[in-house]
């Protein structure tokens, strides 16, 4: 591998790892506040391998030269994350949290299937095995945006209203870095359109079996930056939190 391919898998792997580690903080928010208890249970559950994830993947970077994965989680400033807007809001009500973790879950499946094929063995390895854990993040989704979408009136309009809101934040999850086409050619991975090709296509018969309609893609805007390190009013607060305790004392072994 030579340095321009390192920095293009580096690009990639803290783009995934962000993604994970704030989405995980997003979802455990809703720890005691679930709509029944089933649902307390299942986000927390959630928000405990999304940050396995990113520990595994902030663990390879340090492989690749990069601190240790406390370092990199907990004391970068916000304009050094790379995660994109979608993982950034606030859970909102539960419709939102919920086309959240249907939209995002989807990309990161088809993301993780495409990168069991990758070059990089330690990616490669990494992807097979949360492939296991996203079946039960997918199957959570899939029944409830279904069984929601076709309950009543007041549900479905809660569902379209949430997708309305997320597809543009959620078009934010394919976009392209500097590195996009150095990354391809690495084959490390296969890219950003191909994966949103390959999402929509996952998607749209799901939300065609829950009465729901994509907003048509003339009308929306992808809330794109995020990779860049443009974040969201809703960022800063939460690393603030996120990070209060490790800030402390760095030091500190448990």
């Amino acid at each position: 591998m030579n340095e321009t391919e390192k920095l293009g898998l580096k690009d990639l792997l803290f783009k995934m790892a962000d993604d994970e580690l704030i989405l995980g903080h997003r979802n455990s928010e809703w720890t005691g506040l679930g709509p029944i208890l089933e649902e307390d249970i299942a986000f927390s559950s959630m928000a405990q391998d999304k940050l396995g994830h990113a520990q595994t993947l902030y663990n390879i970077l340090n492989e690749l030269g990069e601190a240790d994965a406390d370092t990199l989680a907990f004391t970068r400033k916000e304009n050094e994350y790379k995660c994109c807007h979608l993982v950034e809001y606030p859970i909102g009500e539960y419709d939102f949290s919920l086309m959240r973790q249907f939209l995002f879950d989807h990309a990161e499946a088809i993301r993780y299937n495409m990168l069991a094929n990758s070059k990089y063995e330690p990616l490669a390895n990494a992807a097979r095995k949360f492939r296991g854990e996203l079946r039960y993040h997918l199957m959570h989704a899939d029944t409830w945006i279904v069984q929601l979408g076709n309950a009543n009136e007041e549900s479905n309009l809660r569902l379209q209203s949430a997708l309305n809101e997320c597809m543009p934040l959620a078009l934010g999850i394919f976009e392209e870095s500097e590195y996009e086409s150095v990354i391809i050619e690495s084959g490390d991975f296969e890219g950003e359109k191909k994966l949103q090709k390959l999402w929509l296509e996952a998607i749209e018969p799901i939300l065609k079996q829950a009465n729901l309609k994509i907003p048509s893609f003339a009308s929306l805007t992808p809330a794109y930056g995020g990779r860049r390190g443009f974040h969201t009013e809703y960022l800063k607060p939460l690393v603030d939190e996120m990070t209060e305790v490790y800030g402390i004392d760095p030091s500190a072994e448990w």
